[in-house]
């Protein structure tokens, strides 16, 4: 058996990387789409921007579920991939990774169940009052509010990156393993010269 099979059945199978790189790319694209693809054309396309935001809300409500159920599996599963590697750099990758999965969800608690509720308490009575968020009493304070949860969403794609980014890749060898592989080649090269029928 090779050393690179060797270090890849300690470091816990490739089955448990590949599905943290499932789990997280179905996490951040489903945040990307829906952010900067669904919400902008649900509001560019529908005439009434109440109910763009009401759909675009419930959108943004189940994303943060889904958010969460994601990060916890990705920390559950870095966790069990830093006990089972045989590779230092890899378990420091898998630490930072899930650091930034727990970051992320904070900026989901922050701002789906922090300040979502009272933007969606503030869309409330202005649709009571039969006007519109942006031309009611609650415009400057809802637009405050919708400020601050843009500027964490963004932050929290921006960690999505590099979730997606700082994941190792199976395909580069690590140093120790390449010094032992090519230890190996040049021992077993001198062997075979060694063994060689002199003419």
């Amino acid at each position: 058996m090779s050393a690179t099979s060797d270090t890849a059945s300690v470091g816990g199978g490739p089955r448990l990387e590949r599905l943290f790189r499932l789990i997280a790319t179905v996490w951040c694209g489903s945040q990307w789409a829906i952010g900067y693809i669904v919400a902008p054309t649900l509001f560019a396309v529908l005439e009434s921007r109440m109910v763009a935001g009401t759909v675009a809300g419930r959108l943004f409500h189940t994303q943060a579920w889904l958010s969460l159920v994601c990060g916890v599996l990705l920390v559950w599963l870095a966790t069990a991939l830093i006990s089972r590697t045989a590779e230092a750099s890899v378990a420091r990758s898998y630490r930072v990774l899930r650091w930034l999965a727990v970051a992320m969800m904070v900026c989901v608690l922050i701002s789906s169940f922090g300040l979502q509720p009272f933007m969606a308490s503030l869309r409330a009575q202005a649709e009571a009052a039969g006007v519109d968020i942006g031309q009611s009493a609650y415009a400057a304070r809802f637009g405050m509010l919708h400020g601050i949860s843009s500027g964490i969403y963004l932050l929290q794609s921006l960690l999505g990156i590099a979730l997606i980014w700082r994941q190792p890749v199976r395909g580069e060898m690590p140093q120790s393993v390449a010094n032992v592989a090519s230890a190996a080649n040049t021992t077993g090269g001198a062997t075979a010269a060694g063994n060689r029928p002199t003419p």
